[in-house]
């Protein structure tokens, strides 16, 4: 690719981070946006974590937080991610970026556009190859991960997490009610069932199984009954990287960047 930046990926959580991660790998050069708050749960492997810390490294990539388009291409010169706070994709035109990811995974199509770069590609559920998009990747672990779709859509969405030892919803960590969430965990904590992980308004989040914790939302932050604030991972592991989940959508990116050149 050319000096300028190869790939604007919109969000920059758990997958959208897999693929900047395998993108910039491949010699792509990379700038990420966010909103001013993310809500990520897997703070350790999400170049998200940037924009509270100003710098993050995942698995040896490192991105930093971006204030303006000087910055930009200063972190690029640098050899790193930039992580930008536009949650109106704004900067997408100045940076005439010929390939943009619509890495967000909100389930819906929050605003992108096919003729926002030469080639856009929505990751999962919301986008339709050939309407809003060019190309879709699966995201879907039931489905066929990473797999190119350049006419439809990806399998719609389940609200099933993915089952890791045959837990499913249980092992998911959700606010009970409105209001800022406080923190009593850390990734990688060790929780026993029925353990408190946090709070929120006086009233308690607790671990509906044993294990590790293995994402939880940044202290701090504002949030609304029901949303997901992280999850457990009943096998007890203590490190968590990429997942294989990630890197395989990731793959798919890259696969659907060469069919189409």
């Amino acid at each position: 690719m050319g000096e300028g930046v190869d790939v604007v990926i919109k969000g920059a959580g758990e997958v959208a981070s897999g693929v900047a991660h395998y993108l910039f790998s491949r010699g792509l050069r990379v700038v990420m946006t966010e909103i001013s708050e993310p809500t990520t749960q897997r703070r350790t492997v999400a170049f998200a974590e940037a924009i509270f810390s100003e710098e993050i490294e995942v698995e040896g990539v490192r991105g930093k937080k971006a204030g303006c388009i000087e910055d930009i291409f200063k972190i690029l010169g640098e050899g790193m991610i930039p992580v930008l706070v536009d949650p109106k994709g704004r900067v997408i035109e100045e940076l005439n970026s010929p390939i943009l990811v619509d890495g967000i995974m909100a389930k819906r199509n929050l605003g992108t556009k096919k003729d926002d770069a030469n080639l856009v590609i929505g990751l999962g559920p919301g986008f339709t190859a050939g309407e809003d998009v060019n190309a879709v990747v699966e995201t879907d672990e039931e489905a066929e991960v990473g797999k190119v779709i350049w006419e439809g859509s990806a399998r719609p969405n389940t609200s099933v997490p993915c089952e890791i030892e045959g837990y499913t919803s249980e092992r998911v960590l959700r606010a009970p009610t409105d209001g800022i969430f406080v923190a009593d965990k850390k990734i990688s904590d060790e929780v026993q069932v029925g353990e408190r992980v946090g709070g929120i308004a006086g009233k308690e989040v607790k671990a509906g199984i044993s294990g590790t914790v293995r994402g939880i939302i940044k202290d701090g932050l504002k949030v609304t009954e029901g949303q997901k604030l992280g999850d457990i991972d009943p096998r007890g592991l203590k490190e968590f990287g990429i997942s294989d989940r990630s890197l395989m959508v990731g793959k798919g990116v890259w696969k659907a960047i060469n069919e189409f050149q």
